[in-house]
């Protein structure tokens, strides 16, 4: 039997996509020789690799779906340990797309990766002191994820999913807000008005069309907001295309280093920062650049091609 060593250990969520994969990641620990420890009702991914980095290890693996990823990396900055862990990722969850972003796919592929991968470091946003690196989204989200076509998710990414909630919740109550970027000579917000969704993108592109995800490692978020949109103009698809494209009317893009949002009605709204739910009225963001390291897969690219 291979000594276990407490320099890597893997994080494992038991209960993440189908609940079927703990005997698959566990056998790979023990051949490989990782410390192994799972979380519990009374036990998260954020204390278990907190600890961990605080015993020593080196990397932490996140054996889960895109919450467990990001309860990891909350885990490595509670330790204070950006500078000296590397984060692991066996995408075992439900969508799993970080792990896609970083060229993972499959629970042997990902162990080979975190043996002997390339390691990378990549931007990590925070929002006021709360730390994410897939997306933010603010406002109204994929409460009907379930009954959005494959079709739509392929043209529309996360978009679809509003554009479903929409068709089913007739009643949401738009947002009056302000996105301000930090830093502009300008005092006045870079957008003001009614909103649906204020999108803010690190490792994501909320973007329809085929020109991939966002750029990890350039300092920047892509950050989308979703005007609000007349209900009846989402019931044809061929609509929504028009309303949701590139250059649509109804769909303000930018880039930016650091930003702030402030809900001015209703009090707050909700955020989601890789599914870590906050309820605010007022958040600021930054970019912290190449913060976090990485163990990638061979497909992996920082930006778009």
């Amino acid at each position: 039997m291979t000594q276990r060593s407490t320099d890597t250990v893997v994080v494992l969520n038991p209960e993440s996509g189908s609940g079927t994969h703990g005997a698959a990641v566990r056998t790979h620990a023990e051949a490989l020789g990782y410390a192994l420890v799972e979380t519990g009702p009374d036990t998260d991914a954020v204390a278990l690799t907190a600890a961990a980095a605080d015993g020593g290890a080196s990397t932490v693996v996140a054996a889960g779906g895109d919450g467990t990823v990001n309860e990891v990396v909350r885990g490595i900055h509670r330790a204070g340990a950006f500078d000296r862990v590397t984060l692991g990722v066996v995408p075992v969850g439900t969508g799993n797309n970080f792990a896609k972003r970083l060229g993972i796919t499959g629970v042997d592929a990902a162990f080979d990766v975190v043996e002997s991968g390339e390691r990378r470091r990549i931007d990590v946003g925070e929002a006021d002191g709360h730390i994410f690196v897939n997306s933010c989204v603010a406002g109204l989200t994929a409460d009907s994820s379930s009954q959005t076509s494959a079709a739509m998710k392929r043209r529309f990414g996360v978009l679809a999913y509003v554009v479903t909630t929409l068709r089913t919740v007739r009643d949401f109550e738009s947002l009056r807000l302000s996105v301000t970027i930090e830093g502009r000579e300008r005092a006045a917000p870079m957008w003001t008005g009614d909103a649906l969704s204020v999108l803010i993108g690190n490792g994501r592109q909320f973007t329809p069309g085929t020109n991939g995800p966002a750029d990890v490692e350039d300092g920047l978020f892509d950050v989308t907001v979703i005007e609000d949109v007349p209900v009846l103009n989402l019931m044809s698809e061929a609509i929504v295309e028009r309303l949701l494209g590139r250059e649509s009317e109804y769909i303000t893009r930018f880039r930016a280093r650091s930003l702030s949002i402030e809900v001015h009605h209703p009090a707050s709204v909700r955020f989601s920062l890789d599914g870590e739910i906050l309820q605010e009225q007022r958040l600021s963001f930054s970019n912290r650049p190449r913060t976090l390291s990485v163990a990638v897969g061979e497909t992996y690219r920082p930006g778009p091609d």
